[in-house]
């Protein structure tokens, strides 16, 4: 819609341009028409005509986008409007932001700013340029009950009320922010220190004070359309020799509090003193009473257990003797089975022995017989063949002897003469062999 606005007043102007470039456009003509004429002396085509009725159709027709676009009101974020007529006065009603429509040339809005504002007096701290920044004002001066003069650092924080804006616009002077709120904050301030004596406003009511002038200066604006959210006292400034008198009984003040708290401190510790002593008192007495207690009960414990002990201690007594008695009787009981024990070990050890011997017996009997079948039988073989015992008897001179043997038919070319020795040694062996038994 604002592009609208600029785009009709735009159209407007170019039709107003228009229509004085076709005007200047016919009054040059004329102008050069008239000048050939005195010029030549002699007719000349018919002279060029102004074109009034155009340009005024012109003009007229530029006059519909300009009071369109007057018609149009835009109304900003943070502020707020009231219509003001030609013929009626201010009208009722707020235009809030956005985009609205005025009767042109008849009517106008007038803008206020409808968000916080801050008056203040006093220096105060300037967050826009710097954290520390000052920015340096005149303090409120106002007299207190004693007629000394202070000076009151305030900061009021208002804002125009927005449903009220007819009635600001109507009946108060602008701008309000300079022309209502200052003398309504200085005149509250004034009217109401004056009762309250420097010390009060400084120290003892400085609540007090700042509370009732709030209240008063909300009320007074309040009916002027003017909205106040807060009123800050942030300092005040005494007169110089009011200042020292007061740094002095305070100084006095601080050393009589302190002196105070001293004091306090003393007896605090006396009287910690004393609870600490009643303490060590009281649990020596209650460390008395508990180990008194503590021994009458072992000494009950131990009557007590004197009765459960001594039936316990006749008890094990019985029980001692019975369990030697138990013992001797195991022991001897032990003693017979182990003579009983040995004497069948004994037995068993001769049985034992007896039978080793009879198999012993048995085995060199079996061994005798197993021997003489054995040399029965070598005798029938040696007998059958002599020459065995030959071989038996080389074979036992040395390992290194090699034995062959040969047929004895004598077939062979050296077998005879071998066979022959061989024979006649053996009946000479066998001569003298039977003649050994004769000479024994």
């Amino acid at each position: 819609m604002l592009l609208l606005k600029y785009v009709l007043r735009m159209s407007g102007v170019g039709l107003i341009l228009v229509a004085l470039g076709t005007l200047a456009f016919d009054l040059t003509m004329e102008m050069r028409y008239r000048r050939a004429l005195s010029v030549e002396g002699r007719p000349l085509p018919a002279a060029p005509k102004i074109r009034w009725r155009t340009v005024i159709w012109e003009a007229a027709l530029a006059w519909v986008p300009i009071l369109a676009a007057l018609s149009i009101v835009v109304i900003p974020s943070g502020t707020a409007g009231v219509r003001v007529s030609q013929t009626q006065g201010t009208l009722a009603g707020t235009l809030y932001p956005g985009i609205h429509f005025v009767a042109p040339l008849l009517e106008k809005v007038e803008l206020f700013d409808t968000r916080d504002q801050l008056f203040t007096t006093g220096s105060i701290e300037d967050g826009r340029t710097a954290a520390w920044a000052v920015v340096k004002a005149q303090p409120l001066n106002v007299q207190a009950k004693e007629g000394l003069t202070l000076g009151l650092a305030i900061t009021v924080r208002y804002r125009v009320d927005s449903k009220r804006l007819d009635y600001v616009e109507a009946n108060l002077p602008q701008p309000v922010e300079k022309e209502i709120v200052p003398p309504v904050v200085a005149s509250v301030w004034r009217e109401l220190v004056p009762n309250y004596t420097v010390r009060d406003v400084f120290a003892a009511k400085r609540e007090e004070v700042r509370t009732r002038a709030a209240n008063i200066i909300t009320q007074k604006l309040a009916a002027d359309g003017i909205v106040v959210k807060e009123v800050m006292l942030r300092d005040i400034q005494l007169p110089p020799e009011y200042a020292k008198g007061l740094e002095a009984l305070l100084l006095k003040e601080q050393e009589n509090d302190r002196m105070g708290i001293d004091t306090e401190i003393q007896l605090k510790q006396v009287r910690i003193a004393e609870l600490q002593a009643e303490a060590t008192k009281v649990q020596q007495v209650k460390q008395a009473e508990g180990e008194a207690q503590v021994h009458v009960l072992q000494a009950k414990g131990e009557a007590d257990a004197m009765q459960y002990t001594l039936p316990l201690k006749e008890k094990q007594i019985q029980q001692s003797k019975l369990e030697a008695e138990a013992r001797k009787e195991s022991t001897i009981k032990n003693a017979e089975a182990a003579a009983e024990a040995k004497v069948i070990d004994g037995k068993a050890e001769m049985q034992r022995r007896k039978l080793l011997a009879d198999a012993e017996a048995d085995r060199i009997r079996v061994t005798a017989a197993a021997d003489a079948e054995r040399m029965k039988g070598e005798a029938a073989i040696l007998k059958q063949n002599p020459l065995l015992i030959n071989k038996i008897v080389a074979e036992r001179l040395s390992d290194k002897l090699q034995i062959m043997m040969v047929p004895a038919d004598g077939k062979f070319f050296f077998a005879n003469d071998v066979l022959r020795s061989m024979n006649m040694a053996n009946h000479t062996n066998q001569a003298e062999a039977a003649e050994d038994p004769q000479d024994k």
